[in-house]
């Protein structure tokens, strides 16, 4: 396909999903979920935030060291001691990026930095030309974009990519925008920032109201090339942009004429990995890697299920390294779905059986959660047992 439409997946797992509460990592993890990363076929890693501890700036060193064909990328302020440190940091990688910004929201001007527009223009491109001393890779987030006037967003892009940002990220960093909004916010810099395709456009969104992955996927249809995301959508407050979803939206829908360099078959793996490892548990219906993802316990659906996969799922489990799909055993459930588990468990019952040991197991099911294998192979042996006695 054409590299045009590659969307290059931007894994920030180790830098804002490690920003929740208990997810702390040490060097070590840091560098073994890095070459796992890597293995998995994202494009670039953020390594961390090395100013910020001098853990970090020893992670960042050490993934930089074992990294190999990954771009690996540092975090800073529009501070020049930051983009010192980072440039340091990242000075044994192969590709180094650093990734320097500011607030460009009224919000952010006047509440956090009480300045105006003007002077933090001038710091957008300051912190540019310093990350140009220690590498030509360098991404430019503009925080609060999402809140951000179009026009005064569009000068500060033009600005810095004039100085010499080759991405700029384009962050709903409070998770606000809707989709149409976020998509808009694209197609308004695309038009109108003249030196545009001089850079890659990302998108770096937050789940605060649930639309984080819609607001990537708007965005990349706008013209964005680059997402943002993380392992599990672990991330600041409510999370970021799950790369399982988008990932997998993007194989899903051909339509879209979008790939990524991502070995899906890795994604159910490492989301048990980075949940262990982070200590973070992955919510049960969590789309892709939750443990109900491919489960079926209504009998509607296990019906349909078991006379075509397709009919309620879009997916085959083994495509993203999960598990089976399951049929759960409920008083949801129905006939066929029992008629399945038997046989699954090796006995052969004609309908006429099932139809009594479907009543059997009502009454199992009315009593517990879930019915076990163990539970089944009581009530058929039991019914066995009887008609034996009765012939």
């Amino acid at each position: 396909m054409n590299n045009k439409n590659k969307i290059l997946i931007f894994d920030t797992t180790l830098r804002d999903g490690e920003q929740v509460p208990g997810c702390k990592l040490n060097t070590e993890e840091k560098v073994e979920l890095a070459l796992d990363l890597e293995h998995l076929g994202v494009d670039i890693i953020e390594a961390g935030f090395p100013i910020s501890s001098p853990g970090d700036f020893l992670s960042v060193t050490e993934i930089s060291k074992n990294i190999t064909n990954a771009t690996v990328c540092a975090l800073s302020r529009a501070v020049e001691k930051d983009i010192q440190v980072a440039g340091e940091a990242l000075k044994f990688a192969k590709r180094p990026r650093i990734h320097t910004g500011i607030g460009t929201s009224d919000l952010h001007i006047k509440s956090k930095f009480n300045s105006n527009r003007e002077n933090i223009l001038e710091r957008a491109v300051q912190c540019v030309k310093w990350a140009s001393k220690y590498t030509n890779d360098i991404e430019f987030y503009a925080e609060d974009a999402g809140r951000t006037n179009n026009d005064y967003l569009a000068r500060v892009i033009e600005a810095v990519i004039n100085a010499g940002a080759t991405t700029v990220n384009i962050p709903d960093t409070t998770g606000y925008c809707l989709p149409y909004q976020y998509g808009e916010k694209i197609s308004y810099l695309i038009n109108n920032v003249p030196n545009i395709d001089r850079a890659v456009i990302s998108c770096h969104c937050h789940n605060d109201l649930g639309l984080a992955t819609a607001n990537s996927i708007a965005g990349i249809i706008s013209g964005a090339r680059q997402i943002e995301c993380t392992i599990n959508g672990l991330g600041e407050r409510a999370g970021n942009t799950s790369l399982e979803e988008v990932v997998m939206i993007i194989k899903q829908h051909n339509d879209l004429n979008f790939y990524t360099g991502i070995d899906t078959k890795q994604l159910n793996p490492i989301s048990r990995k980075v949940s262990d490892i982070m200590r973070m548990p992955v919510q049960p219906n969590k789309a892709i890697v939750g443990s109900n993802a491919f489960s079926h316990s209504s009998g509607i659906h296990q019906d349909g299920f078991l006379k075509d996969a397709l009919t309620y799922e879009i997916i085959n489990p083994l495509e993203v390294g999960a598990d089976d799909s399951k049929i759960v055993l409920t008083a949801r459930s129905g006939r066929s779905a029992l008629a399945h588990r038997f046989k699954k468990l090796g006995y052969e019952f004609n309908r006429n059986d099932v139809d009594v040991l479907y009543d059997w197991f009502l009454k199992v099911a009315d009593s517990k959660k879930e019915v076990e294998d163990a539970d089944l192979s009581k009530l058929a042996i039991t019914y066995q047992q009887k008609n034996y006695a009765t012939t």
